[in-house]
């Protein structure tokens, strides 16, 4: 947080365009105005839109959501995941996956999204519920919800309800989507398919298989969040002694000693154990485990990164049990699915109203 306030604080204290654009690479004239923004940025409001980001999986940022600091906002859903406590589901665009690699362009969000969040490009957000404007002074305001409202189709809910003998919550529906799309056997079933669309997900008529896979979906999306009391404590731990800086370099910087189960961020200091299956295992085509801490060489790790890192490799291999978990279960939920009529070609449709591919790049 400190360090994007210095930014702009860096960015009111320049003298001319050109010297703000020696310092960071901005955007061009037409997108971004340089005597605007420090106009309008130099009430200090902007301090009050300081908020946290997802800038890649497990990895949080700070950002200043001001026009003058993040140029491609995305309000129309964005504004869903500042509004209050919701949850989203980011899924890269179609097309994405290449070569013989698994499909794994899902991840969740309790807040908003950063435009590249994802290897192969820019995903596009779910939030679970959409908030009523903030403002309310059109014409047409009064017809406009006051309250929060799922962002789910009500005749699928219906649908579901009758199925099952009762209406699920709208966080039962949200993480029995999520176990199924980190399903193995769905990506393999269905990796054609996810290579040209968005990703659709067959509806279990069966309630108790419903229930057991939408607590497995709780588990992970609680993990993935790193909020689960399954991560306290971690299972992985910071050993050795030195600077704790994250060093460049095939024999003393970052690296991984599958034999020792170590990941090494310098000649003496490593993180243990880390499963080859957890330092290997990706999201959106990342490495987890190596970008995160690739994003960070020559960097002194504080003590609160090495907590995040540590809960992220337990929360990488708590996720692979529980995906096999979800895969014992899966085949059984395309046995029996939920028909919606107006889905008549396939009872796999599952299709939030709000989408949007993430937030533009921020001023740095």
């Amino acid at each position: 947080m400190d360090e994007m306030k210095r930014k702009v604080q860096m960015l009111l204290q320049t003298r001319s365009e050109d010297e703000a654009r020696m310092i960071w690479k901005l955007c061009s004239q037409s997108q971004w105005n340089y005597e605007r923004a420090k106009k309008e940025l130099a009430d200090g409001g902007w301090r009050d839109q300081v908020t946290p980001i997802l800038y890649r999986p497990f990895d949080s940022r700070w950002t200043v959501f001001n026009p003058n600091v993040a140029v491609h906002r995305r309000e129309r859903v964005m504004r869903h995941m500042l509004a209050g406590e919701n949850l989203g589901i980011a899924v890269g665009r179609a097309g994405q996956v290449v070569g013989p690699e698994e499909w794994n362009i899902v991840f969740c969000a309790d807040r908003i999204t950063e435009y590249n969040l994802y290897r192969r490009g820019g995903n596009n957000l779910f939030p679970l519920y959409l908030y009523p404007s903030a403002k309310r002074d059109d014409l047409f305001a009064h017809q406009e919800p006051t309250e929060r409202r799922a962002n789910l189709n009500p005749k699928l809910v219906a649908a579901l309800a009758k199925a099952h003998g009762r209406e699920p919550t709208s966080e039962e529906i949200f993480h029995y989507v999520y176990a199924v799309l980190y399903a193995p056997a769905y990506r393999e079933k269905y990796a054609e398919f996810l290579r040209m669309d968005f990703p659709r997900v067959p509806l279990t008529a069966d309630a108790g298989l419903f229930a057991e896979l939408a607590a497995l979906g709780a588990r992970l999306t609680s993990l993935h969040l790193l909020k689960s009391p399954e991560l306290d404590p971690p299972a992985c731990r910071f050993e050795g002694r030195g600077d704790s800086s994250i060093a460049k370099g095939r024999k003393t910087g970052l690296r991984f000693e599958s034999g020792e189960q170590r990941v090494y961020i310098n000649a003496t200091q490593y993180f243990a154990p880390v499963p080859e299956a957890v330092w290997t295992y990706r999201v959106g085509g990342y490495q987890v485990c190596e970008k995160w801490l690739k994003d960070r060489q020559d960097r002194r790790l504080e003590l609160g990164d090495i907590q995040t890192y540590c809960r992220i490799v337990t929360a990488l291999d708590l996720t692979l049990g529980i995906q096999q978990e979800i895969n014992g279960l899966y085949p059984r939920a395309e046995s029996k699915t939920v028909v919606f009529p107006e889905f008549a070609d396939t009872s796999q449709s599952v299709r939030p109203t709000k989408r949007s591919r993430g937030r533009g790049k921020t001023r740095r």
